[in-house]
């Protein structure tokens, strides 16, 4: 069950605590020794003091009962006729007449600002010719030329590797219907091989054969 079925000394019972179902029957009654005494169960003020306000601004006052706002005033003014006298009297706009713009000394030059961005433009340019020039530099001191005994050398150990690809891929090529998948991929890879095995032989009939150390 929920409760605080413990009892306080006071004038008010607790009933908060036992909010549910309340206090059993008879906890809260009073007893004689538990009364009441002057100046118990009643919130004490503290001393008054002045008010201030927060700021020193203040509204405007309420105006009294004999500053009534006037009211009801008219004019005679004709704004129509008097909008057009000033626009009469008005001095007209004299159009500010230009050069003849042919006659200017910077007529048929280049504007300053746009020869700047061309020396811009041209710096750049020279900046990533220097780059790209350095960079071809740098790759040409990768390669190196490949002997003939080494190119003699790689041409049969290709040729060695195509005769063992090639014996493989005609065991499968004489089986009537490859009907694995084993079978197919194996086939597959063995025909990449030796078409990439005949690129290579057909590179090292070339003059001269480079090797770049940087792939």
């Amino acid at each position: 069950m929920a409760g605080d079925y413990s009892n306080f000394d006071g004038a008010h019972g607790n009933k908060s605590g036992s909010a549910h179902f309340g206090k059993p029957k008879g906890a809260v009654k009073p007893t004689p020794d538990s009364f009441r005494k002057k100046g118990t169960g009643t919130m004490v003020l503290p001393e008054p003091t002045k008010f201030n306000y927060a700021t020193q601004e203040k509204k405007p006052a309420v105006p009294k009962k004999d500053e009534a706002p006037i009211l009801g005033l008219k004019t005679e003014k004709n704004f129509v006729v008097a909008n057009a006298v000033e626009v009469i009297l008005k001095p007209a706009k004299t159009q500010s007449i230009d050069k003849d713009p042919l006659k200017k000394k910077t007529y048929g030059q280049v504007p300053e600002y746009l020869q700047r961005i061309k020396n811009d433009i041209d710096e750049e340019y020279t900046t990533l010719r220097q780059l790209k020039e350095e960079q071809l530099n740098e790759e040409e001191k990768q390669k190196y030329l490949m002997s003939p005994e080494d190119i003699a050398m790689l041409k049969e150990g290709l040729k060695k590797k195509w005769e063992a690809v090639n014996k493989e891929y005609q065991t499968i090529t004489h089986i009537r219907k490859p009907d694995t998948q084993g079978l197919k991929r194996k086939k597959e890879t063995c025909e990449k091989e030796l078409a990439q095995i005949e690129k290579d032989l057909a590179l090292l009939e070339k003059p001269f054969v480079f090797v770049d150390t940087m792939n």
